[in-house]
């Protein structure tokens, strides 16, 4: 499966637009993480806890994503693009989201 955020992959082409694919992934903090963020907004520096975690959310949002173009029968995912958003206090959403194609 060839993922792009382009709208064309170089050198192949293009011959069925299958539609829309999307995956999301939402997750919460924890306490944990909430107390060590609290201590690093003190000090400052990266907050390791939430970043791990957006990764994590982006990896699985990003599988999910896959996953669908595969059912369709795609080749590739064009044109991906990522969003994120809280959906309520402490927990947020990540949505992958691009075009499936089966390609020449």
């Amino acid at each position: 499966m060839i993922i792009v955020t382009t709208e064309r992959i170089p050198g192949r082409e293009t011959d069925q637009v299958l539609g829309l694919v999307r995956g999301n992934a939402v997750r919460a903090r924890n306490i944990g993480r909430d107390i060590l963020a609290l201590f690093r907004n003190i000090i400052g520096g990266e907050l390791k806890g939430y970043t791990q975690l957006q990764t994590e959310s982006r990896e699985q949002a990003t599988e999910r994503m896959i996953a669908e173009a595969e059912t369709l029968g795609a080749d590739a995912v064009v044109m991906v693009r990522y969003t994120t958003s809280m959906i309520a206090g402490g927990a947020s959403e990540i949505m992958a989201f691009g075009t499936a194609v089966k390609l020449k």
